[in-house]
């Protein structure tokens, strides 16, 4: 079942459109890039096809069924800044089984250690609460996920080790991902298309 946002527009002050009649698609296991200048609009299209905000004009489906608003989403999305979606009074193992239980092989590929599960998540870097939000992410409900400039706070090494064990795991549950990111390079290395937000 494809996610479809279909003649999609939005602006936050009236008549002064972020972008107006945006057609996506992506289908399960398919990896697409969507790229563009700062502010052009991406994050916002994001949190749409996530269906954290309602566009102002358009649709969002998933194999033609409207997007739900409650309950889990089946459309996750990881921010580019991990500590905007972590509540910082949760321990780190109460942020990752919010919603399920992680097995081992998935803490593994992403190198969480056992003994960062008992931390405040100021006790943690960056880089280290992204992968609890990847994780987290990887709920088996998930369809789609949303990575917007998730490994911007990464060095080129830990970059390249987080995309491979994300993209083999998405690749083997059939799950889509729509890459967000201004580099063109990181954009055409992972993707199989490109929209480009104008």
């Amino acid at each position: 079942m494809k996610l479809t946002g279909e003649n999609l527009g939005y602006y936050y002050q009236k008549n002064n459109w972020i972008f107006q009649n945006v057609n996506i698609s992506v289908s399960p296991g398919q990896v697409l890039g969507l790229s563009g200048y700062s502010g052009c609009g991406k994050t916002t299209l994001a949190r749409i096809l996530a269906g954290y905000i309602s566009p102002r004009t358009g649709c969002v489906t998933i194999g033609q069924q409207a997007l739900e608003q409650r309950g889990f989403r089946p459309v996750q999305l990881i921010y580019q800044h991990p500590e905007k979606a972590i509540d910082p009074k949760w321990r780190m193992k109460e942020v990752l089984t919010e919603s399920y239980n992680p097995s081992q092989d998935i803490l593994d590929a992403f190198e969480i250690r056992e003994e960062w599960m008992s931390r405040w998540p100021v006790e943690l870097s960056g880089g280290q609460l992204q992968r609890f939000c990847i994780v987290r992410a990887l709920n088996p409900a998930t369809q789609y996920i949303i990575a917007d400039e998730m490994t911007t706070m990464l060095d080129a090494i830990t970059q390249a080790k987080i995309w491979n064990a994300f993209l083999r795991i998405c690749k083997s549950r059939e799950i889509g991902i729509i890459v967000v990111s201004h580099e063109k390079s990181l954009i055409n290395r992972l993707c199989d298309a490109v929209y480009k937000v104008n």
